[in-house]
């Protein structure tokens, strides 16, 4: 069993910058795929970005890419989505996601394990 925490998020002007964390419980997170996803207002969940349990593989979609940044520290449980150039269209909530496998996964139904999510709001 996993638990995932969001922080981070809050409220920034067109332009500005937010970093995400996530910090899981348990002992095995590096043998976790790990994800974020966001939802906007009257929008279906949607994906952003994922990473391999080693950091070694990352894949964005295209809307963020250039722009966020997946990364994890194993050592710290934690896994950060660091959001730069924001844009009205980037505010949503932001939900963490994970899976244990080995490999990039890019659709809800491949985690498991989600957290409650943290709101992000770009002002324009």
């Amino acid at each position: 069993q996993v638990q995932l925490v969001e922080s981070g998020g809050g409220l920034v002007q067109t332009g500005g910058s937010l970093r995400l964390s996530c910090a899981a419980s348990g002992r095995t997170f590096s043998s976790y795929t790990m994800a974020w996803f966001r939802q906007a207002p009257g929008k279906e969940r949607e994906f952003v970005a994922s990473i391999t349990w080693s950091g070694g593989s990352t894949y964005y979609t295209d809307s963020v890419k250039g722009r966020f940044t997946i990364s994890r520290d194993n050592a710290k449980n934690t896994v950060y989505l660091q959001m730069n150039s924001l844009k009205p269209e980037d505010t949503a909530v932001y939900y963490c996601a994970a899976d244990r496998r080995y490999t990039l996964a890019f659709v809800m139904s491949e985690y498991a394990y989600w957290g409650e999510g943290t709101q992000v709001t770009v002002s324009s």
